[in-house]
């Protein structure tokens, strides 16, 4: 028996030999980079647009979905003297024109600035549409205008006349903004362009937003110059004054703008017309976010009238699921009993149906098929980390499996639904995209990473394993990552990877990239890597998410706590050599575990951290705690400011100097915080790096290879061997 076992350790020792390591130089230079359908568009037939950029230039490239070969080639730069290559794509409604954009810059996470053309199709001839760089050019519905945001103003190019019109003339820097987000609408309710054209041509409605009392805030950019400059833009933080919404729609032929009055509201969150054309909806929260109103308002009357309320004891999420039928009925979702499901109103306002119903929840709308009655959706109803694509009748009968694998799938459909495009990935397989019809059929393959996948069967990998850890405070998803030659009777330090934040998932059966390699990295180091989580986190209902209402930080981390103590009683982890990192929210937890975990955690890692919710965002922070004057507990017994003193462990804070939306602040009063209570620590600051840490060169591999250094030097991976149980 002794042989034996002697003889199966020096073969799979002979086997781990002959693989490779994954090196930190490979995973940020781009060596397992998966292969992507890039800004794949729906056409009004049964045929689909992508993006295609290769040496010779950039194509937009139409494919016919019943049989996935392309068709034609719409627009390509090499054939365009005015326009050298384009960046994005945007069809008008009969999809005889494109707007093209070049030479983009990134304003915050999702606006950008850039140069837009207008590309007639059939004579293949190109419009500028303004000589300066704007924002969010859009197509009248008849195809004969371009409306975009300039300077905080709202314009509009006649294409056929070349005449602008200017709609809004009060726009002015940090003070009022016409048509475009604000800082915190764009981060917060994730969208830029705040107008929208009415389906006849006739209307512009559209948010001011008036940020005039708003508190300023401002950074540093050291840049490349012998003097600093400053980033100065308004930013409502938690319990400050936000920006004076105001909801208008301006008339194309009377050239004259109306206000609407839509009662008591601090913010308008969503806008969007209707089937009718002179009817548009707008959806209004108060501060607190748990009174959801939706209105209807009369776009020649510019009367509102409440359709639907809806409240919350914590809060109301908003989506982008409301659906307009043609008869003016409207879809909405809605968790208002215990878990996220699809629901059918009249025009009036009226529950006709209940459409999806259970203990699970519905995590994308699809749409509605109204020549079929059949409503299209992606849910958990294969376990919380899994997502399948379904399909169900408008009466919520009828209910159909689209997609087989276990994993998550995620659909893109054609406009009239008779075909999607299925992304599937698992933990162990990278992306793999599937044509189905509208019955869930496999028609044939689209795009796969079987080349990366092959490659990688030459690398020490360790498959992820999931599992339930049970503790005194609940039950939760997590993954695990072992070394490579894993050895049952060997102690292994641990090192806990978490995000936490309300509603977030860390532990999904998806293929999760860069992250991931990291991890694998640290597996083949010797390391034992574990993902769990806990309470507050999403996609288990209403009440496992908002049990953390006001009280941010508390309960998240007592779940990390307990789930390295319960870790740490596994006879193959070394309980006295548990880590934890995170990053954002997850720096703020990962700050609080090893402080008020001191006598768990050995080492911690905080990047871009929340040190106080006082710090944050009003709509983001607010939605969860409400205000500071309200709450002031809330914030301060959660806050790592507070409990400096009993770090004992070893710390690494990191944070990049221009990052708008977690503020380097953040770090620097922590920072004075434990040099106040003459504790000992590691910081890396990266200069005008914004809260993603990526730009530059080398960023995120210095970034990586400093974690990975302080993980080594301060978890260690001195691995205690227990002697081989007697044979």
């Amino acid at each position: 028996m002794k042989k034996f076992l002697g003889l199966f350790l020096l073969l799979t020792t002979l086997v781990s030999a002959q693989k490779k390591d994954i090196t930190l130089e490979e995973i940020w230079g781009g060596a397992f980079r998966t292969q992507y359908m890039n800004s794949l568009n729906s056409m009004n037939d049964d045929f689909y647009t992508l993006l295609n950029f290769s040496k010779q230039g950039t194509t937009i490239d139409k494919y016919n979905y019943a049989t996935l070969e392309k068709v034609e080639t719409i627009a390509d730069s090499k054939n365009l003297k005015q326009l050298n290559y384009f960046e994005s794509y945007s069809f008008n409604n009969n999809e005889t024109k494109l707007i093209l954009g070049t030479d983009l810059t990134p304003i915050y996470r999702h606006s950008t600035l850039g140069i837009f053309y207008v590309y007639d199709i059939a004579s293949k001839s190109l419009q500028l549409i303004d000589e300066d760089k704007i924002q969010e050019p859009t197509f009248s519905p008849d195809s004969k205008k371009v409306a975009y945001g300039k300077n905080n103003n709202i314009y509009i190019k006649n294409l056929e006349t070349n005449k602008v019109t200017q709609l809004t003339n009060d726009g002015e820097k940090n003070k009022i903004i016409n048509g475009i987000c604000d800082w915190v609408y764009e981060e917060e309710f994730a969208f830029v362009k705040a107008f929208e054209w009415s389906a006849d041509s006739k209307n512009i409605a559209f948010l001011r937003f008036d940020e005039t009392e708003v508190p300023t805030f401002s950074m540093d950019i050291t840049g490349k110059s012998l003097y600093p400059t400053q980033q100065v833009f308004k930013y409502p933080k938690a319990g400050e004054k936000n920006s004076i919404v105001m909801l208008n729609i301006y008339n194309t032929e009377a050239n004259s703008t109306s206000k609407i009055d839509l009662g008591n509201y601090e913010y308008i969150p969503r806008i969007k017309w209707t089937k009718n054309a002179s009817v548009l909806s707008a959806i209004t929260l108060n501060r607190h976010q748990n009174n959801l109103n939706l209105f209807f308002i009369n776009a020649s009357t510019s009367k509102a009238s409440i359709v639907l309320n809806e409240t919350d004891k914590a809060y109301v999420e908003i989506n982008d699921n409301l659906t307009f039928l043609k008869d003016n009925s409207f879809i909405w979702t809605s968790e208002k009993d215990g878990f996220n499901h699809i629901y059918h109103y009249s025009k009036e306002g009226k529950l006709k149906n209940q459409i999806t119903n259970g203990n699970w929840e519905v995590t994308d709308f699809y749409g509605v098929n109204e020549k079929t009655k059949t409503v299209y959706y992606q849910s958990v109803e294969d376990g919380s980390i899994n997502r399948t694509v379904y399909s169900v009748g408008l009466n919520g009968k009828n209910k159909k499996r689209l997609t087989n694998s276990q994993g998550t799938n995620s659909a893109s459909f054609s406009k009239n639904k008779n075909y999607f495009i299925n992304t599937f990935s698992d933990a162990n397989t990278p992306t793999i995209y599937t044509l189905h019809n509208s019955n869930g059929e496999q028609l044939k393959e689209v795009l796969n990473n079987n080349e990366l996948a092959n490659e990688l069967k030459n690398y020490k990998l360790s498959k992820k394993e999931f599992f339930t850890l049970e503790t005194e405070n609940g039950a939760f998803n997590a993954w695990m990552l072992k070394p490579n030659n894993f050895d049952k009777n060997t102690k292994y330090p641990l090192f806990m990877t978490q995000y936490s934040g309300p509603g977030s998932q860390s532990v999904s059966n998806k293929w999760n990239g860069y992250n991931d390699y990291w991890y694998q990295h640290l597996a083949q180091k010797g390391y034992v890597v574990v993902c769990v989580d806990g309470r507050g986190t999403g996609f288990k209902g209403r009440d496992f998410k908002k049990v953390t209402y006001k009280e941010l930080g508390k309960y998240e981390v007592q779940d990390q706590i307990e789930s390295a103590k319960k870790l740490g009683e596994l006879n193959y982890i070394d309980k006295n050599n548990i880590g934890i990192w995170g990053w954002s929210y997850g720096g703020f937890m990962s700050s609080n575990c090893l402080l008020k975990g001191n006598d768990v955690f050995k080492m911690a890692i905080a990047v871009a951290p929340v040190t106080s919710w006082r710090f944050y965002d009003s709509v983001y922070t607010e939605r969860y705690m409400q205000t500071p004057q309200e709450n002031p507990n809330g914030y301060d017994e959660n806050s790592p400011l507070n409990f400096a003193s009993l770090l004992k462990g070893n710390f690494l804070l990191a944070h990049g100097s221009g990052d708008d939306n977690v503020h380097v602040q953040n770090t620097m009063r922590l920072t004075n915080a434990l040099i106040e209570a003459n504790k000992p620590f590691e910081q890396a600051i990266y200069p005008d790096r914004t809260h993603g840490i990526y730009r530059g060169k080398n960023t995120r591999l210095h970034l990586y290879n400093k974690m990975t250094n302080f993980i080594e030097q301060n978890l260690g991976n001195r691995i205690q061997t227990i002697k081989l149980l007697k044979q």
